[in-house]
């Protein structure tokens, strides 16, 4: 990094930290494979302690944390995502319209911090859509969150009405990619079956969340070769090595893909392992995967690629 000038930095892949917006089934299943991976390591820790742990962290329904962090972190503006679980756990706390609300209030309460993304299960109908297009129109989201190991392909029909919102208002849509809780399937989250919504809706900006970590070589691929597609960093904590070197950054952003490669932290779900500070340093300081860049790329990837995105959008915080 050639100079000292303070970093502008848009985390885009964020979450409200409490437990109304994630359902327990799904967080048991993730603390399962924790608990698995620590008895493996001879770290001794059961599961209902980590739960204890995991929740403690789970206490920012309004996210005061979460802007503080941001404060210490230098991050100017984070998005935060509504995942819908509703249709596929049905432990859920909150319905997806009271979860809607509950982002609302936050938007209001720190303005200019924060975007959102609202997310609908596509199997939720004409409500659904009616819904995510009051979060356009009404409600000053600006983009669409859609997880498919919910159970439906990206490219599937019933999400094509979204799309057309999405083109209609130009906001981008975040998916997940890859592995999630085994409370959920895996097989719709493969890369490649977004490609057919890539190719039929071409106005359309589809960023792969955790795309440096999941199926890299093939979200490599899709943002070489479709020009509305893109990939963020979410989850490179999950590499992070004792050195603080995020190996999965390195690769991607020396692929000659940087102008479509997205920075996200997926806070809260590494609050556990660190602060937003240190895992921007794990990417920033001396020596780490950013560094090595030269200013433009590093800034496409801190903020300048995610603002484009949001510059082509319509909509306006209402």
């Amino acid at each position: 990094m050639p100079d000292e000038t303070p970093l502008n930095i848009i985390d885009a892949h964020c979450h409200i930290a409490s437990g109304e917006h994630i359902p327990k089934s799904f967080i048991d299943g993730a603390i399962a494979n924790t608990v698995t991976a620590l008895s493996a390591q001879g770290v001794k820790i059961t599961a209902s302690k980590l739960a204890a742990m995991y929740d403690q962290k789970m206490q920012d329904p309004l996210c005061d944390a979460l802007v503080a962090e941001m404060a210490d972190a230098g991050i100017s503006k984070s998005i935060l995502l509504i995942a819908d679980f509703t249709y596929a756990l049905r432990d859920c706390v909150l319905t997806i319209e009271e979860s809607f609300q509950k982002h609302r209030d936050v938007l209001a309460r720190h303005q200019g911090k924060f975007e959102v993304f609202g997310g609908v299960d596509p199997r939720w109908g004409k409500d659904g859509l009616a819904l995510f297009e009051r979060s356009l129109t009404e409600f000053g989201f600006r983009g669409f969150k859609i997880y498919p190991p919910c159970g439906y392909s990206p490219s599937d029909p019933a999400l094509f009405p979204f799309y057309e919102l999405c083109a209609h208002h130009r906001v981008p849509v975040l998916l997940h990619i890859g592995p999630t809780s085994p409370s959920l399937s895996f097989n719709t989250s493969y890369p490649f079956l977004l490609d057919e919504a890539a190719r039929r809706f071409p106005a359309v900006n589809f960023i792969m969340a955790h795309g440096s970590v999941s199926f890299t070589e093939e979200c490599a691929m899709m943002c070489r070769y479709r020009p509305n597609v893109y990939l963020d960093i979410s989850a490179y904590q999950s590499t992070l090595t004792c050195e603080g070197m995020a190996l999965a950054v390195r690769k991607t952003v020396s692929q000659g893909i940087n102008h479509k490669v997205i920075f996200g932290t997926d806070w809260p779900v590494f609050r556990l392992q660190g602060t937003q500070k240190s895992f921007i340093d794990a990417i920033v300081s001396e020596d780490a995967p950013l560094w090595e860049l030269n200013d433009r790329e590093r800034d496409l990837i801190l903020h300048g690629n995610i603002e484009r995105l949001l510059e082509n959008a319509a909509g306006a915080h209402a």
